[in-house]
C-alpha cells in the first residue's frame, strides 16, 4: 500500500442539520428529505440510496411539511409559503402564498391533483396543481386551533386533520366539518392538553392518529368512536406513515424509537384482522420527527440527523445486500477543499468559510507512530455569507491565494494575502452575475483559472487577474441542451481538459485549449458520485453510485484496457455491496499506476499493475492483513489496499507523494453538540 505521514484532522466542526420531514415517492423510488436547517435532499433509492439532489436551505424558509405530486416535489413551512422545487435546476422554483399564516401541515390526494395545507389560524384550503405551479381552490371550514397534521383519504372525498385535543373530518366537496372527536373524551380529569402530531385516513374508513401522550390510535370517523389504542411509549408519537398496501404502519417517538404495526388475524385462518405492535427498532438518540413507508422498508430520520433504512425482512426476495440495514448521517458530497502547494483546507458550513494551515511535524517515527507537532494547526480565516440564504458550494485555490463561494443568488471572490502579521482578506468587486447560478467550484492547477458548474449543462470559465480581479473568458456548452445542472467537474493537471456531469448523469468532456465540446462518455445507468483526471495519462477514472469504477481514455475517446478488465472480470462482491458512495478520487503523479478514493468509511488505494480479487479473496483492512504471517500476505496480494482506520472519513487528499490529509468527523463529537435527548431509565438504575 506504501508508508504515508498523515494528517489526522479533526477539527472540522461539522454539525450535520437534523431531519424534519420525509416524503416517500411510491413510482418513482425516490425519497425527499428536509432538514431543519432548510436544506432539502432527494435520495434515489434505484441508485443505492444516492443522495442525487441538494437544495441549500434559507434562514428565512423553514420546511415542515413535504409531498410529492407526480414528479414534482412542494415543500411549506412557517413563512407561510407553498414552495415547488426545481429538480433540474437544484432551486426553489415558485413559491404562493396559503394566505392561513404558518403551514404546519400539507398533503397530496392520490391522484397528485390537488394539495391540502393546515395553516396555523385553524383553516385548511385546497390547492390545485397546475403546469408551471398551483392555484388556489377552496377555503375549507375553518376552526379555532392550528391544523397540525392532514391526511387524504384514497378516494379523495374526505380530509382527516389533526389538532390540538381532537381532529376532524372534513367533506371536501361541500367543504365541512362532517365529524370532529375529542381524542381525551374518554380520560377523566385530563389537565395537559394532548396534541395530534399525526394522522392516516385508510381506505377502510379508520383513522389513525399519533399523540403527545404516546399513544397510537384507530378511530371510526363515522361513527366518532375508538376502535383500539396501544400506548407504544412514555413520551410523545411524533410522527406515522402507512404502506401503500394499508397493512403496515411506522411510528416514530420522542425517545429515539420506531415501532411497526401490522394489520394480523386474530386466530389462524380467521378473517378477522387487528392491528398490532410487532416490532420496535432503536436506531436514533433523538426525536424521530419523520417516518416514511417504502413498499420494501420501513425509513425514519431524527433530530440527529440520521438516516435509517430498515428493510423488512418479510417483503425481501433477497435476503442478502438488499436486505441490510443503512444510515446515513453526512452529506453525498464533499464540504473540504485543498490548497495543496499552500497546505491549507476550507471548511464549508451552512453560513460561513473556515480557512485552516496545517500543523508540521520534524520527527520520524514507525508504522502506527504519531509523531509530535513543531507546529498546530492555524485557523486563519472565518469568512460569513451575508443573508439569509446558505452556501452552496466553495473552494481554495492550490496556491492558496483565491478562496470563493456561492449561494443561491450571490457569487463571492477573495484575494487571500499572507502577511507576517496574519492574512488579510480582499474581496473582488464587480464580479459578474452571469456566473449564477454556481454548484461546483474547481480552480485550475496552476491558480489562474476557475471553473463554475452552472445550470443547463453549462460550464462558465473565469480568467483571475493579478494583483486581484477576473474576468469572465467563455461558457461551455454540451452538443445539446440539458434542463440539468451540472454538479461535478474535474480538471486535468495540465489544464488541457475538462470533465462535467449533469444531473441526468451525462458526462461531457471539454478541451479547454479550443474551449470546445470534445466528446461524451458512454451512458451509464446510475448517478455519478466521484471523478478525477489522471496528471500523466489524461485517462478520466468515474465512480458511480453502484460501486463501478470506469476508466476513460480522453484522447483515444474510449474505455482503457484496464477498465474493460475491471467490467469483464467484475469487482468483489464486498466491494460492491458498500453503501456509501465514493466521494473523491485523486493520484499519486510518482506512482501512476496508483488510484487513491475513499467513501466515508475507508480509504483505499487500487494498484492497478497488480490482478483484481476474484469473490473468494478478503477484502482486508490493512491493519489486519499486518498481523498475517508474510506467506498468508503473498497470498492476499491484489490490487485493492483498504485502509479504515479513519472514520467517518469526510476528506482524503494526497498533498505530495509520501503525506495525506485525512478529514475526520466523529459521530461521539457531534452528538455531544446535539441537545439532551429524553432521559430514559435503564434497568437497574
Amino acid at each position: 500500500m506504501g508508508e504515508f505521514e498523515v494528517h489526522r484532522v479533526r477539527f472540522f466542526g461539522l454539525v450535520p442539520a437534523g431531519v424534519r420531514c420525509l416524503a416517500w415517492q411510491p413510482r418513482g423510488g425516490r425519497l425527499g428529505l428536509a432538514r431543519t436547517d432548510g436544506t432539502v435532499e432527494v435520495y434515489n433509492f434505484a441508485a443505492n440510496y444516492f443522495q442525487e439532489k441538494v437544495i441549500p436551505g434559507h434562514e428565512a424558509r423553514s420546511v415542515e411539511a413535504l409531498c410529492w405530486a407526480g414528479e414534482r416535489l412542494f415543500g411549506a413551512g412557517l413563512s407561510g409559503e407553498i414552495t415547488e422545487y426545481d429538480l433540474a435546476g437544484l432551486c426553489v422554483a415558485c413559491s404562493v402564498d396559503g394566505c392561513g399564516g404558518p403551514i404546519w401541515s400539507m398533503a397530496v390526494n392520490s391522484s397528485g391533483t390537488q394539495l391540502a395545507i393546515g395553516c396555523d389560524d385553524g383553516s385548511v384550503k385546497l390547492f390545485q396543481v397546475v403546469p408551471g405551479g398551483i392555484q388556489f381552490e377552496q377555503n375549507l371550514d375553518r376552526r379555532k386551533g392550528r391544523i397540525l397534521c392532514l391526511s387524504w383519504h384514497p378516494l379523495d372525498t374526505h380530509i382527516a386533520a389533526g389538532s390540538i385535543d381532537s381532529f376532524r373530518v372534513l367533506d371536501v366537496r361541500s367543504g365541512q366539518t362532517v365529524q370532529r372527536i375529542m381524542v381525551n373524551y374518554h380520560i377523566k380529569k385530563v389537565k395537559q392538553e394532548c396534541i395530534v402530531w399525526s394522522i392516516a385516513f385508510l381506505s377502510s374508513g379508520t383513522v389513525v392518529t399519533s399523540d403527545s401522550f404516546g399513544r397510537v390510535q384507530f378511530w371510526d370517523w363515522e361513527q366518532g368512536t375508538l376502535l383500539d389504542s396501544h400506548t407504544v411509549s412514555n413520551s410523545a408519537v411524533l410522527s406515522l406513515a402507512v404502506s401503500e398496501k394499508e397493512d403496515s404502519i411506522v411510528v416514530g417517538t420522542s425517545a429515539g424509537a420506531t415501532y411497526q404495526f401490522q394489520l394480523l388475524p386474530v386466530k389462524l385462518s380467521s378473517e378477522e384482522k387487528r392491528w398490532i405492535r410487532t416490532k420496535p427498532f432503536h436506531y436514533h438518540t433523538h426525536d424521530v420527527r419523520a417516518v416514511a413507508h417504502s413498499s420494501t422498508a420501513l425509513i425514519s430520520g431524527g433530530l440527529d440527523a440520521q438516516l435509517v433504512i430498515r428493510p423488512l425482512m418479510e417483503k425481501m426476495q433477497d435476503k442478502g445486500y438488499e436486505a441490510v440495514l443503512r444510515k446515513f448521517t453526512f452529506p453525498h458530497r464533499r464540504l473540504v477543499s485543498c490548497a495543496r502547494e499552500a497546505r491549507l483546507l476550507l471548511f464549508q458550513f451552512s453560513q460561513h468559510l473556515e480557512l485552516w494551515r496545517l500543523g508540521s511535524t520534524s520527527g520520524t517515527g514507525k508504522d502506527g507512530d504519531v509523531l509530535p507537532l513543531s507546529s498546530m494547526p492555524e485557523h486563519l480565516v472565518q469568512l460569513k455569507s451575508k443573508g439569509p440564504e446558505h452556501i452552496y458550494c466553495s473552494c481554495v485555490s492550490p496556491c492558496g491565494s483565491w478562496v470563493t463561494y456561492a449561494t443561491a443568488s450571490r457569487f463571492h471572490l477573495y484575494r487571500v494575502h499572507y502577511e507576517d502579521d496574519g492574512v488579510r482578506i480582499e474581496k473582488i468587486p464587480k464580479v459578474s452575475k452571469l456566473l449564477l447560478p454556481a454548484y461546483q467550484l474547481q480552480f485550475s492547477s496552476d491558480s489562474s483559472s476557475l471553473f463554475i458548474a452552472s445550470a443547463r449543462g453549462s460550464v462558465h470559465v473565469v480568467l483571475l487577474l493579478e494583483p486581484g480581479g477576473c474576468r469572465h473568458l467563455h461558457t461551455l456548452q454540451p452538443p445539446s441542451e440539458s434542463p440539468e445542472a451540472v454538479y461535478l467537474l474535474a480538471l486535468s493537471a495540465d489544464g488541457r481538459w475538462l470533465a462535467a456531469v449533469s444531473g441526468d448523469w451525462a458526462i461531457h468532456i471539454y478541451k479547454l485549449k479550443r474551449l470546445k465540446h470534445h466528446c461524451t462518455v458512454p451512458m451509464y445507468s446510475c448517478a455519478v458520485t466521484a471523478l478525477a483526471i489522471h496528471p500523466v495519462t489524461n485517462d478520466l477514472v468515474i465512480a458511480y453510485s453502484d460501486q463501478q469504477l470506469f476508466e476513460f481514455s480522453i484522447p483515444e475517446k474510449q474505455y482503457t484496457d484496464w477498465s474493460r478488465m475491471v467490467q469483464k472480470s467484475g469487482l468483489h462482491k464486498v466491494w460492491l455491496e458498500r453503501d456509501s458512495p465514493i466521494t473523491h478520487i485523486t493520484f499519486n503523479p510518482k506512482n501512476p499506476s496508483h488510484i487513491l478514493l475513499h467513501d466515508t468509511y475507508m480509504f483505499c488505494i487500487i494498484d492497478k499493475s497488480l490482478p483484481l480479487p476474484d469473490n473468494s479473496a478478503l477484502l482486508m483492512n490493512q491493519c489486519i492483513l499486518k498481523q498475517l504471517p508474510e506467506s498468508a500476505r503473498q497470498q492476499q496480494l491484489h490490487a485493492f489496499k483498504i485502509c479504515k482506520k479513519f472514520q467517518p472519513l469526510l476528506f482524503a487528499d494526497l498533498l505530495d507523494e509520501k503525506c495525506l490529509v485525512m478529514v475526520e468527523r466523529p459521530i461521539m463529537d457531534i452528538k455531544t453538540q446535539l441537545p439532551l435527548p429524553i432521559q430514559r431509565k435503564k434497568f437497574g438504575t
